[in-house]
């Protein structure tokens, strides 16, 4: 397992000028995230403390693959604190694809502190963007591609769709 003290410190930046619920646009319980630990030029550092109480947990904790949406959720933190750092309203953005998923482990366990970084890798005039997407722990080691889309005017675009 790589050092996780050595992962944390890797990632530059400063603490978020807003709180959490200010950047991803979810209520509980499907707002999953504890913490935007920090957040840098193309990049951020989040924080998730499981609990047996935590949502998706099972018997065996809570399943390797739900971390996508921990990954989804900082990038949505990524964009809020872009947006309002421009003086622009949160929008909505989606999950459009997860390319080179890698995980060492099936499920997190209950009570592990999951870290989350995400850096932006290409972001397209057209509204696409891919984020390199890494989870660690003291036990779990993730890494995918996220593909995301964050439409001009979500309203519009769903009534579209």
């Amino acid at each position: 397992m790589d050092n996780l003290a050595t992962f944390i410190e890797g990632v530059a930046g400063e603490p978020p000028r807003w709180p959490l619920p200010d950047l991803v646009p979810h209520a509980k319980p499907m707002s999953l995230l504890d913490e935007v630990v920090r957040i840098g030029e193309g990049e951020l550092l989040a924080k998730v403390t499981l609990n047996p109480d935590s949502v998706f947990a099972g018997p065996e904790g809570v399943p390797a693959h739900v971390g996508i949406e921990y990954m989804a959720q900082s990038i949505a933190a990524f964009a809020g604190h872009a947006a309002l750092a421009r003086g622009e309203r949160v929008q909505l953005g989606f999950l459009v694809g997860t390319r080179r998923y890698q995980s060492n482990v099936a499920h997190f366990a209950p009570g592990e502190t999951l870290w989350v970084h995400v850096q932006e890798l290409v972001q397209g005039d057209n509204g696409l963007s891919v984020f390199e997407c890494q989870i660690r722990s003291h036990t779990a080691k993730l890494e995918a591609n996220l593909n995301v889309f964050q439409p001009e005017d979500a309203a519009q675009f769903l009534a579209q769709a």
